[in-house]
């Protein structure tokens, strides 16, 4: 009772309070006209958050599951891809072309560093039967954002397709898909949609389309072809989580009124608040530069376990944060700030982060950290993101 639980994880992210109203709504069927209704409704806000003319699918599964839906309806078994492997999630497309019987190329990135699009280039050069790059927008194990705009650049005058994991960039932070010659981006409803989790939403372009009308349905279940048939009659193909596609039109609704430049331009100022707050507590940022917005991950000093960080933090001061993965999982803190979280709730989450690293043992001396993080986010609110039109 004495603190309020705060959820500042990588996703689940926070509801808003009109969603889950939305969410408790009586049932409707999925085959009748209510339904329909709800379709008609939702999917120009799926365009207006996708950046595209096509159609975005909702699919009834995890993020995962939509990565896998991709894969299945893309390729053949024996075709190559190449894969940007810069954390657990680049992990997972390779790990999912490999079930596949794709053959992969993986482009291995450093923890804490983008791919540049130079070497996405001379991975291409190298192997022209190279037929697709795999890649996360933002690879949220590591807090790195990789430069999709320019791996745009480079797959969209040659016969390669980009296929773009959002999953925790859709929502947060730019990445309009037909602008930026994405061929195929996916993203999951528990970030920065801020839903429960359960739903996937996935979109093709035209020469993905193409593609998957060459490859030919394979899978019974995610058979995109066939859901996209639906989806322009307003329905799904199989049963859907009506109650989140119900939230969903609400979220949609949403950003329409804050716009996306206003979502992103909060979503900046966040993230820049954070790290301005973890730099004057003295800790390192994992990434220095091509940094994911709406999650910062910070190590621990030297012999400071992050798990006991994390579970004072969350019994002390009731803010719930989450560790690293892999090799990075007792040496980070992932400090999320996506979705329906504003400057307090990182305020909160910058206090408890101090508070957890004494509880290990650290120390930090810092009395302005507090200020230096408003400072930050004040100047990044005003000045706009980057890129941000004038």
């Amino acid at each position: 009772m004495l603190n309020k639980l705060r959820l500042l994880t990588p996703g689940p992210t926070p509801l808003p309070e009109e969603v889950r109203l939305a969410l408790a709504k009586d049932m409707i069927h999925h085959r009748k006209q209510d339904f329909v209704r709800v379709m008609e409704r939702i999917q120009p806000g799926l365009q207006y958050l996708f950046g595209t003319t096509q159609q975005v699918l909702p699919l009834s599964c995890s993020g995962t599951g939509a990565m896998h839906a991709a894969v299945t309806n893309l390729f053949a078994p024996g075709e190559k891809v190449l894969v940007v492997e810069g954390g657990k999630f680049g992990e997972r497309w390779r790990e999912i072309a490999e079930s596949q019987d794709l053959g992969v190329t993986s482009l291995v990135t450093e923890n804490g560093h983008a791919v540049t699009a130079q070497s996405v280039r001379e991975a291409l050069d190298a192997d022209p039967s190279i037929a697709a790059v795999l890649v996360q927008a933002s690879e949220t194990s590591t807090g790195v954002l990789h430069p999709v705009r320019e791996l745009g650049a480079v797959t969209r005058d040659r016969n390669v397709l980009l296929v773009v994991d959002g999953i925790s960039a859709v929502g947060i932070s730019p990445c309009p898909m037909d602008a930026w010659g994405v061929d195929c981006l996916l993203t999951g409803s528990q970030k920065g949609l801020m839903l429960p989790p359960g739903l996937a939403l996935l979109s093709l372009s035209a020469r993905a389309w193409d593609k998957v009308r060459a490859v030919g349905p394979k899978n019974f279940y995610f058979n995109l072809l066939a859901e996209r048939d639906k989806s322009l009659a307003n329905q799904t193909l199989f049963t859907s989580p009506v109650n989140l596609l119900q939230g969903l039109a609400v979220s949609l609704d949403l950003f329409r009124e804050q716009t996306l430049e206003g979502v992103f331009r909060k979503q900046w100022a966040m993230t820049a608040m954070v790290r301005a707050g973890a730099a004057t507590m003295g800790l390192e940022l994992l990434a220095k530069t091509h940094f994911t917005w709406g999650l910062t991950s910070i190590r621990m000093p030297a012999g400071i376990d992050s798990s006991v960080v994390l579970k004072a933090a969350a019994e002390q001061c009731g803010v719930v944060m989450a560790g690293g993965q892999g090799e990075l999982k007792r040496c980070v803190v992932r400090l999320g700030h996506m979705g329906h979280v504003d400057w307090a709730d990182a305020l909160a989450g910058l206090h408890a982060l101090k508070v957890g690293l004494a509880a290990a043992g650290g120390y930090s001396a810092a009395r302005s950290y507090m200020e230096d993080a408003m400072a930050a986010y004040d100047g990044a609110l005003e000045e706009g993101y980057p890129g941000m039109k004038a």
